[in-house]
């Protein structure tokens, strides 16, 4: 007789602002691996992931796609490298999951839960014992209607309906140590 596999934990990430610098704001999107520069805070973030026994996926919106101004092609090289240094680091990433949609187009696209829900089916991750990291409220919308608990990045007096508001990605690595267990 087979026994289910048991149910992994994960930390989701956005991408843009915690895994990467975010753009500015006259850019919005990040359209070229030139302009992908990956935080150091993140890699730390995701090594004391890796120690602890979680698994790390990437939850990303990245509308930009909908709208012509960057190709599957060019995303998928910034997602390469990304994965490349990672691994060069000696470090895991299970997955990055990519919403190319716009607003109400589809049930993927955060706050809607659909790739927090994509990744539990097909990695069989338990959510309820799952984090997400993000720098918008969206991030935390989509992380608590999968049943995550969150981590907002913002500001120092960002209003947050997050678990935890932490006021700048350096923060992180030493939060992600005390608090999974």
């Amino acid at each position: 007789m087979k026994t289910a596999a048991k149910e992994q934990k994960c930390v989701f990430f956005d991408r843009d602002g915690v895994v990467n610098r975010a753009p500015s704001p006259e850019e919005y999107y990040v359209l070229s691996l030139e302009r992908f520069f990956i935080l150091p805070a993140f890699m730390e973030s995701l090594r004391i992931v890796n120690k602890k026994g979680y698994a790390a996926v990437i939850v990303t919106n990245q509308r930009c796609i909908e709208r012509g101004l960057i190709t599957w092609d060019e995303l998928n090289r910034i997602h390469d490298y990304l994965r490349l240094s990672v691994k060069e680091a000696g470090l895991e990433l299970l997955d990055i999951l990519v919403c190319p949609h716009g607003a109400d187009q589809c049930e993927c696209r955060k706050p809607k839960p659909g790739l927090f829900l994509e990744a539990s089916r097909r990695y069989q991750l338990d959510l309820a014992a799952s984090w997400m990291v993000g720098d918008s409220e969206t991030d935390v919308e989509a992380g608590r209607a999968a049943g995550c608990r969150t981590v907002r990045i913002a500001h120092p007096g960002a209003i947050t309906s997050a678990d935890f508001h932490l006021e700048d990605m350096s923060l992180l690595p030493d939060f992600l140590s005390s608090h999974l267990t």
